[in-house]
């Protein structure tokens, strides 16, 4: 099992968290880079250090990219990608609120292959649901639930096509784990099907604030 961390806190306000994330940089699939809810207007200092820390350790870095379920241009989608690798030396993305249905793919389809062309040698896609299964022949990975634990626990299925493709296309984003369950949630990821997850303790309105306590816990 590995991680997938999204840390959407900045590194001057809590130095702590980044310090825990690069000491345990060879737990995680990929590190999810976000300044200002994309790449921000310059280069950020404090994520600089912290990108080039992340890297020495051996970690793989996605930069983040809102979609918009597909409502939002591929030019500033292209615009970020660079950014995120001039500025933070990333070696991919991660596409946020992207379209799940049928309707969506083609447009999906386009921009993975434009940012591949760019560079992007890791595409992440977070629909947080099952898509339609076209979907997983774009990306490395797939995120196919966020949602809170209560909600993975009682109301999590899991689609009968997942079985003819590799636990490590799949990903599980969880947060408002309780801190003594998050082993249960990575070993319950790992029975669904999903070889990468990302079980967190925070809640709304953002729970990836903080690392998950999965990067220190023992192997399940």
């Amino acid at each position: 099992m590995s991680l997938l961390v999204p840390l959407y806190v900045h590194p001057a306000e809590d130095p702590g968290a980044w310090a825990l994330l690069i000491g345990a940089a060879s737990r995680t699939y990929a590190v999810v880079l976000n300044p200002a809810s994309g790449p921000g207007p310059r280069p950020d200092p404090a994520f600089t250090a912290a990108a080039a820390a992340l890297r020495a350790a051996g970690a793989r870095l996605l930069g983040y990219v809102d979609t918009a379920y597909g409502a939002r241009d591929a030019a500033e989608a292209h615009y970020e990608m660079l950014r995120y690798q001039e500025w933070y030396g990333a070696d991919g993305c991660f596409l946020d609120r992207v379209s799940a249905g049928v309707e969506g793919l083609r447009g999906c389809r386009r921009l993975v292959r434009s940012l591949r062309r760019l560079g992007a040698g890791t595409v992440v896609l977070n629909p947080g649901v099952h898509p339609a299964p076209g979907y997983l022949r774009l990306a490395d990975l797939v995120v196919t639930f966020e949602g809170d634990w209560s909600t993975y626990v009682t109301r999590f299925s899991r689609p009968g096509w997942t079985a003819r493709h590799p636990p490590e296309r799949f990903c599980h984003l969880v947060h408002a784990v309780p801190e003594a369950l998050v082993p249960l949630a990575v070993r319950t990821a790992h029975d669904r099907g999903a070889a990468v997850c990302g079980p967190v303790t925070g809640e709304l309105p953002n729970p990836w604030s903080r690392p998950t306590p999965a990067l220190t816990a023992p192997p399940p």
